[in-house]
């Protein structure tokens, strides 16, 4: 175990989900010439699942200040991987969805993220594979949750 330079231990779990960020960061930017950056990508992605949304609401759901999200969308429209329409009811608001560019480029770095899945497969037995499943979707709904405040 290796100490961090205020002398507390970093434990096994920690260096293995470290690790496993790190090697997954390096993949992902591999698959991204157009260099968007991780919470660009988080936005685009978040979009991707959970369709089109308030620019709050995505921002809540990220852990981002508006104003962050802010940023990141107008990167994202200058981009051309999203748009805005503005709600009927409230003028004042919009509603962010992908593009078909942005569906483009979540489908060609889908192949990227299938390709880390087909080498976790390779390198891990069917039960270990449903295990490991089950494992990252509990950590990430517990780590979800702090960012929200729960």
């Amino acid at each position: 175990m290796v100490a961090l330079a205020a002398g507390e231990p970093v434990t096994p779990l920690e260096d293995a989900l470290s690790r496993l960020q790190c090697v997954l960061v390096a993949r992902r930017s591999h698959d991204n010439p157009e260099q968007v950056t991780w919470q660009q990508w988080d936005a685009l992605e978040t979009l991707r699942i959970h369709g089109p949304m308030k620019p709050s609401l995505l921002s809540d759901s990220l852990g981002a200040s508006r104003q962050t999200m802010s940023k990141i969308l107008r990167v994202l429209k200058g981009l051309g991987l999203v748009e805005q329409t503005t709600d009927e009811g409230d003028r004042r608001e919009h509603t962010t969805a992908l593009t078909d560019r942005g569906r483009e480029f979540l489908a060609r770095t889908a192949r990227g993220r299938r390709r880390n899945a087909d080498v976790a497969a390779d390198a891990l037995s069917p039960g270990e594979q449903a295990l490991f499943a089950e494992l990252c979707q509990k950590v990430s709904g517990a780590l979800e949750a702090t960012l929200r405040g729960h």
